[in-house]
């Protein structure tokens, strides 16, 4: 296993080191004079050559590259542009916000897909499963933020009993900072009915994200059992009459759940890139809409950032699929043989 982690993480670490350097050039090599489409057409020459300065413009590429990545190492992203902050400071600021949503709609996802995937398969070609299906080919077809829009109208005209903007009510104080997660912070702090108000505002927006991925991962599962149901071992363990608890849980959803494990972990990871328009409809103040404001104004210090901050998610993510399917099926861990 100690062989497995540290052949995955220097795979990782790999992959950042070529997306850090695929998003630095394309940051330098846009068309037209970088520090002019920062700080736009309007600034004056000393400014822009005071920009030129700072973000090494003089130097070669790569010369430019190690010493943009030296700064990166030591959490030095340089300033915004938008902002006139530190991107640090900023991404501090929004990143919380982003996190704690798409951590419920993690739970959302991991809990719904499983119980549909189950329900689906246990009772497969029957009217549960029909009704399943149904609603998978609803989810998969409509975008996230259709679904957000939808919630929106629903709960904040039709039947106003949830939240629907922002993370707090405007009567609300945000909790002491401890993680920045609302919702957290209020459960540390003792402060309760704050932490079920963030609660109530971090629902619709995470159904919003969640629903399409349950559906579709449900469906992952169920044909992953169903194909399952039919192997040789299941029908010996059948023969030896174990129970049909024991038979699902320990010998059919195990080895079942890697694909769906595999799927689950792509969904998280692309999240935290997928959840602007969401971010968006719900006025959340979240590191996806930041990034978006960021791409739109080209401001490309937080364009970097936020790239980079979305390719260590990926890896920490794929880590623990691969940590998570390794435990379910021994056979990764050791190359397949």
């Amino acid at each position: 296993m100690a062989k497995f982690l540290l052949k995955r993480i220097f795979m990782g670490i790999f992959v950042l080191l070529g997306t850090s350097i695929l998003i630095f050039t394309i940051a330098r090599v846009v068309p037209g004079d970088v520090a002019t489409i920062a700080l736009g057409s309007r600034a004056s020459e000393a400014a822009k050559e005071t920009l030129r300065q700072e973000m090494n413009l003089y130097d070669p590429l790569p010369v430019q590259y190690v010493k943009w990545l030296g700064r990166v190492v030591q959490g030095d992203f340089g300033n915004s542009f938008i902002t006139k902050r530190a991107v640090v400071d900023d991404v501090v600021q929004f990143f919380p916000a982003t996190l704690e949503l798409i951590l419920l709609t993690g739970v959302l996802i991991v809990g719904g897909s499983f119980i549909l995937g189950i329900l689906a398969a246990k009772h497969k070609n029957t009217w549960i499963d029909g009704i399943i299906r149904i609603f998978s080919y609803i989810g998969v077809a409509l975008p996230a933020f259709v679904v957000g829009v939808l919630l929106l109208l629903l709960f904040g005209y039709v039947v106003p009993v949830i939240p629907v903007l922002g993370r707090l009510s405007s009567s609300m104080a945000p909790p002491t900072h401890i993680t920045g997660l609302f919702v957290l912070d209020g459960l540390l702090t003792g402060q309760f009915s704050v932490a079920w108000d963030a609660f109530l505002h971090l629902l619709l927006p995470a159904l919003s994200l969640a629903i399409g991925p349950i559906v579709q991962d449900a469906r992952v599962l169920r044909s992953s059992m169903v194909d399952n149901s039919t192997r040789e071992y299941m029908a010996v363990s059948t023969g030896h009459g174990l129970p049909g608890g024991v038979l699902t849980k320990k010998y059919l959803l195990r080895p079942s759940a890697t694909s769906a494990v595999t799927v689950i972990g792509m969904d998280f990871a692309s999240l935290l890139g997928n959840a602007f328009l969401v971010e968006k409809i719900f006025n959340w103040p979240g590191i996806s809409r930041y990034g978006i404001n960021a791409m739109l104004n080209k401001d490309l210090n937080a364009i970097c950032a936020v790239v980079l901050i979305i390719g260590v998610l990926f890896f920490i993510v794929n880590l623990a699929v691969d940590l998570i399917i390794a435990a379910l099926d021994p056979r990764m861990r050791i190359g397949g043989k």
